[in-house]
């Protein structure tokens, strides 16, 4: 009875084991918050394990998926530009032609297929991007799609492997749902934080200091003994050539960060002071 109990947890034991190895191309997941708006991109990335590839691995004029596997997916929470041309909010596939300097990225409806589409549907390209590529120094051993330069308004989508590089510029709509987010608050029961936020973006992107002036005053009045709202203060009195409530704001920025022992803000306040005393 031992040996027939031993024999079948061995049997069961042997049916049930599954070998793990690792994947040629095993999957990646980009996701990256751009502004306001979240981008996320999900591909496999093929290696070159000593293959020539452009040109020959993935053919010069011929539809390439991207990747390997299933189909590259890239996913907007907003309406986007790529490449200057307008994208819906939504999932597309990520198909290219190669060229030998320039390459068609396509940005396809339909994401099921797993590869290229068996019938290749115009109808479904979303937007056609036309890009040049240039030439890496260094080689790039895994396709890589990334997202790269980043800032509030955008970022460049950059596609690497082996030596070559292809670059679509990605617009976001971040000034467009601020400015309305903005503009609905104010409208409502703003608190100090809110009227803090809208000071220092009106600064950051170059919108009506004066309106950003006010702001911040209204804020410290709600909310006053906050040295980093007094910073903000002086940094847009200084652009509106307001050098002496500049000065004074960062006296006061000054003296609340060293009640607080914040040694950043009073190395901010203290270069600033000296600055727009000359």
């Amino acid at each position: 009875m031992k040996y027939l109990k031993y024999m079948f947890l061995f049997v069961c034991t042997y049916g049930i084991a599954q070998i793990q190895t690792p994947q040629p191309s095993p999957l990646a997941k980009v996701e990256q918050e751009i502004g306001l708006t979240q981008v996320t991109i999900e591909y496999s990335r093929p290696a070159m394990r000593g293959r020539s590839i452009m040109g020959e691995l993935v053919p010069m004029g011929e539809l390439w998926r991207a990747g390997a596997n299933k189909n590259s997916l890239i996913t907007f929470s907003d309406a986007v530009k790529v490449g200057g041309i307008d994208l819906d909010a939504g999932t597309y596939s990520i198909f290219i032609r190669p060229g030998e300097s320039m390459w068609e990225v396509f940005f396809y409806t339909e994401i099921e297929n797993s590869g290229l589409p068996a019938k290749w549907n115009p109808d479904s390209i979303a937007a056609t991007v036309e890009v040049e590529t240039k030439k890496l120094s260094e080689s790039i051993e895994s396709f890589t799609i990334a997202l790269e330069n980043l800032n509030n308004n955008g970022a460049t989508i950059n596609f690497k492997w082996e030596n070559t590089q292809a670059s679509i510029l990605l617009e976001v709509p971040t000034h467009i749902k601020t400015m309305a987010s903005i503009q609905e608050t104010m409208k409502g029961n703003p608190k100090s934080g809110d009227y803090y936020n809208a000071a220092i973006y009106f600064r950051q992107s170059n919108q009506d200091l004066k309106q950003a002036k006010n702001w911040i005053a209204k804020a410290i009045e709600m909310d006053s003994g906050k040295y980093w709202m007094y910073r903000q203060q002086s940094l847009i009195l200084a652009e509106l050539n307001d050098k002496e409530g500049a000065i004074n704001a960062a006296k006061e920025s000054l003296k609340l960060a060293k009640e607080a022992g914040n040694q950043d803000y009073v190395r901010l306040n203290t270069n600033a002071i000296e600055e727009w005393s000359k």
